[in-house]
């Protein structure tokens, strides 16, 4: 009996050398060797491992700009433009700064301007509610007001507004993550440039129905009438789906818009002082007044020269 014991543990104390020795022939001949500066740039990154960059980690972003060429298609929202000079460093690449983002809640249909039509008793969740119907106010385009993107977000940038049913965007704390945007059913949130001092202009509304069907699910709608269209000079604003957009890169700041938007659906946000509207539409209806007393000049002289 003792016999059998010892042969039994020799003979297992054998195999378990012999698939040790296996397993480690194996492991030298399959080895993968990584390049060491992934764990550099991984310990460079923030560690929020939010997705934001596009990749599911901040080690699989890592990766990512290893093997690339250049870093043009790789950044890093959270950590911005300190970050990535790090990373750039070890990489020995170049990387061009970037204007800080942040996140914008592009509705502008609280309770008082988008009265409910109907109670929704479901799940507090706007993907389900999205999935079920339209929503409970006239609009379909709007904000369900049940926090999907206050849940998604990690860093705790987002509340929902009780008075108006809105979220509402700590910019101290946003890191343009992209998480409440890709939350969102309804897109209604928007990654847009901080601009200069944290000033911005930009539609608080994406509804694309006509002007009298968005005005009467929601006096804060924007109605696709075109005044700010006419009314910028620059070319900042463009028209599609019955919605007007502000192109950050081409506005001015300049207010005008905002205005003279009908509805109040075009925001300013963080400017030094508050919109004096009268004076404003004064100067744009002075700057009319010159332009056309300046085609009537124009024309005086061609009406000479045919008499």
């Amino acid at each position: 009996m003792t016999n059998i014991i010892i042969w039994t543990i020799a003979t297992i104390t054998v195999l378990g050398l012999v698939l040790a020795l296996v397993l480690y022939l194996v492991a030298k001949k399959f080895k993968v060797e990584e390049d060491p500066r992934i764990d550099d740039v991984e310990k460079a990154m923030p560690g929020a491992n939010c997705g934001g960059c596009g990749f599911a980690g901040c080690r699989a972003f890592a990766e990512a700009a290893v093997k690339a060429p250049n870093l043009d298609n790789n950044y890093c929202p959270v950590g911005g433009n300190d970050v990535m000079a790090k990373v750039a460093a070890i990489l020995g690449y170049e990387v061009k700064a970037k204007a800080p983002q942040v996140a914008v809640v592009r509705c502008n249909g609280s309770c008082e301007s988008r009265p409910k039509v109907n109670d929704y008793d479901g799940a507090a969740s706007c993907k389900v509610k999205a999935a079920l119907y339209s929503g409970d106010t006239g609009c379909s385009y709007g904000c369900l007001g049940c926090g999907d993107c206050v849940a998604a977000c990690q860093f705790g940038a987002l509340s929902m507004d009780p008075a108006t049913g809105l979220p509402v965007v700590d910019e101290e704390k946003c890191t343009a993550c992209g998480a409440c945007a890709k939350a969102c059913p309804k897109g209604v949130i928007e990654l847009r440039p901080k601009g200069p001092r944290g000033m911005r202009e930009f539609v608080s509304c994406i509804n694309k129905d006509k002007g009298a069907v968005a005005k009467k699910a929601c006096a804060s709608a924007c109605i696709g009438c075109g005044i700010c269209f006419k009314t910028c000079t620059h070319g900042a604003i463009v028209f599609e789906n019955n919605v007007a957009y502000i192109d950050p890169a081409k506005c001015k700041l300049c207010r005008e818009c905002e205005a003279m938007c009908p509805t109040g659906a075009i925001h300013g946000v963080n400017f030094p002082k508050p919109l004096d509207k009268e004076a404003v539409k004064a100067r744009i209806a002075d700057r009319k007044k010159k332009a056309a007393e300046a085609a009537a000049a124009a024309k005086e002289p061609s009406k000479k020269e045919e008499q």
